[in-house]
């Protein structure tokens, strides 16, 4: 062959290196990089929340469809909460339940002033929680899901670092119980909720959870009905100019899906919601840089390791016969795809939920977001 022939074998060479070393390196610190330098940060420069401890009036809401099964004992957890009860109102935000959902709160607001039920046109989580808040004047409003339950000094723990004028938002520390199944969430979680303490010691964290957070009420935000609070909510605060952080003492408790495979189809349906936001919630605008390093290393690399995977095998595959690293990635990959494949466990796990950001990635581009849901199986 002619020069101009080795030349562009040069430049395809050339090019799957690229795609070899930039989908490494990017698995690498989104994964193992930017933990290490999130905990060095918290503690070579904290920025301590100045928290207080004091009752502001709370309305704590509850989005629920068709959840008969678990909303009695939801509502009946949040009035046995260590808070004021005259500051205090819990609010069931119906949308669209067919079920008994609604018959059995308004058993419980008959005998207890403190509880309402607000039916919702069905619109999905965010719809009603949105119609709620248009309906409250607490100075504080506080969410949870309805599988959710909260330790008995949860909401003091959760307001108390909304003393600080700085913070804006605050979610509390999520515990999943262990599964019956073969779902490995767990351990991961172990390790998202140490990253998010560690990210809210350096100013703010990037992602919530859905079964306890708290804002002010004048730092509310109506998002679009398709977006989830979880990831929208802590830039849409740091790009106000505010601080979004996570109090660990605020603890509550959920059962995870039961099966690693039920698992993967709720996270394909969270991940949607991901790759929207990432899309069209303008995320990276009006962000100072160290928060923004934060959001691309822990949320855009995480929501993108299984296309950054696919690269990655791709390139070792065509790079392989070149032996050394090449080889040893291209091995490496295929002993975690052959352990996945072999039984359940982390590997299987760790495969399943990165591909996951794949399908969801697909699914966005096909055929966009619905703003409502089915909740996962087993979680109840």
């Amino acid at each position: 062959r002619g020069s101009g022939g080795s030349r562009v074998d040069s430049l395809g060479v050339s090019g799957l290196k690229s795609v070899f070393w930039g989908s490494l390196v990017g698995l690498a610190w989104t994964h193992l990089g930017y933990p290490a330098a999130a905990a060095l940060a918290a503690r070579l420069r904290p920025r301590p929340v100045t928290k207080r401890d004091w009752t502001p009036s709370v309305s704590v809401i509850v989005a629920a469809h068709d959840e008969e099964a678990v909303i009695a004992r939801r509502v009946e957890n949040l009035l046995s909460l260590d808070y004021p009860d005259e500051v205090l109102e819990i609010v069931v935000a119906s949308d669209a339940s067919q079920d008994r959902t609604d018959a059995i709160v308004e058993e419980i607001a008959a005998r207890e002033p403190r509880v309402r039920l607000l039916r919702c046109p069905r619109g999905g989580k965010v719809a009603a929680q949105n119609l709620a808040v248009r309906g409250t004047r607490a100075e504080v409003v506080a969410f949870s899901d309805a599988n959710a339950l909260w330790a008995p000094d949860a909401l003091r723990k959760l307001v108390r670092p909304l003393a600080d004028p700085e913070v804006a938002y605050v979610c509390g520390r999520l515990v999943l119980k262990e599964p019956d199944g073969t779902n490995r969430e767990g351990a991961y979680w172990r390790l998202e909720t140490w990253l998010r303490e560690q990210e809210s010691l350096t100013g703010s964290i990037t992602g919530g959870n859905g079964a306890i957070y708290a804002l002010r009420r004048e730092d509310y935000v109506e998002v679009d009905p398709r977006f989830g609070h979880d990831l929208a909510f802590p830039y849409l605060m740091v790009q106000r100019g505010r601080r979004a952080v996570y109090e660990p003492e605020a603890l509550a408790y959920e059962k995870p899906s039961r099966d690693v495979e039920d698992e993967y189809r709720r996270k394909v349906r969270m991940l949607e919601h991901c790759w929207l936001i990432l899309h069209r919630g303008r995320m990276l605008e009006g962000l100072p840089p160290g928060y923004l390093v934060k959001l691309v290393s822990h949320r855009h690399l995480r929501y993108g390791s299984g296309v950054l995977h696919l690269a990655l095998l791709g390139s070792s595959l065509a790079l392989a016969p070149r032996g050394g690293i090449y080889r040893a990635a291209l091995a490496g990959q295929l002993a975690l795809l052959a352990q996945a494949a072999r039984r359940p466990g982390l590997a299987r796990y760790y495969a399943l939920v990165s591909w996951a950001t794949v399908e969801a990635l697909l699914n966005y581009l096909e055929r966009g977001v619905p703003a409502v849901w089915e909740k996962a199986e087993g979680t109840r």
